[in-house]
């Protein structure tokens, strides 16, 4: 069993436990003057829980498609755990009704099944749903905004290391590029900031003699990708946009977007969701990224 099934567990169980606390301090059901049973039943509804769990987990993975991993972010856990508990809320109350009609309703007949029950019981379970949801909701929220500090803070000292190494040796090598037409673009690879696409053309950034200087080809964007696929340097971050990650001087994280700040202009680059986790990639490669 993986971690994050064994996560996944441990969140239901104390869940369930939650819920059946729940239902013994507020008695949806009658139980006579019961003195030790009501706790088998509780344990057994317990039991009955966690199954119920399991059968909710196996449609989230197969019938609506979103299969339990950590992977994904906090936005993917806060809407899978929304759809768990839509879809977990009335299996949990309609076994809770049959348990009662099945099991204790020779006991006493107001545990039969009913509409009135029924709703008693959805009541509970969904407050019970609620509170757990804001729990579990804070408790991941905080772990990702923990690690994605750590995260940044160990990508931002990547960068800072490789702006100290990137130019000791050599001249860094010069590459042309060329448009659909007759224009061309000469430069030194360790001077290229960044390329943004603009309809039919390609805006060339670069820093040159202490200023920026921009300069546009007529191709397209997979055109000047290709010119530059021997420089692992050079990294798609947006449907619009290469950059040159050795020119990126911090990345910066605001309201789960990524963007990173070039150096000299400081200026922010978007990354988009598609392309963050080969940004990320680029940015912890070893050996450090050389220039020359």
């Amino acid at each position: 069993m993986n971690k994050g099934w064994k996560e996944t567990l441990s969140v239901r169980f104390i869940s369930i436990g939650f819920t059946v606390l729940a239902l013994a301090v507020f008695k949806p059901f009658p139980m006579g003057n019961w003195q030790w049973e009501p706790y088998l039943h509780l344990l057994a509804i317990w039991m009955l829980g966690v199954g119920i769990c399991l059968i909710t987990e196996t449609v989230m993975a197969y019938v609506v498609r979103m299969p339990q991993t950590y992977d994904r972010g906090v936005s993917y856990i806060i809407h899978r755990n929304l759809w768990f508990q839509l879809i977990n809320t009335p299996l949990q109350t309609l076994m809770i009704c049959l348990y009662r009609h099945f099991v204790l309703s020779q006991h006493d007949e107001g545990n039969r099944l009913s509409w009135s029950n029924f709703l008693e019981t959805l009541l509970i379970i969904a407050f019970c749903s609620f509170a757990i949801g804001l729990y579990w909701r804070f408790k991941y929220r905080n772990r990702y905004l923990k690690a994605e500090i750590e995260e940044l803070q160990a990508m931002n000292e990547r960068l800072a290391k490789e702006q100290a190494v990137a130019y000791h040796d050599g001249v860094s090598p010069v590459v042309t590029l060329t448009g659909s037409t007759s224009e061309t673009v000469t430069l030194q690879i360790h001077e290229l900031l960044y390329i943004e696409a603009v309809g039919n053309y390609e805006k060339v950034y670069q820093w040159h003699d202490n200023q920026l200087r921009c300069d546009m080809i007529r191709c397209t964007s997979r055109q000047i990708e290709k010119m530059l696929q021997d420089y692992p340097m050079i990294v798609r971050c947006h449907r619009a946009f290469l950059v040159n990650i050795s020119q990126v001087d911090r990345v910066i994280s605001t309201a789960g977007s990524m963007q990173l700040r070039m150096r000299n202009i400081h200026e922010a680059i978007p990354v988009s969701r598609s392309n963050m986790s080969q940004v990320k990639e680029s940015i912890t490669l070893e050996p450090p990224l050389r220039l020359e």
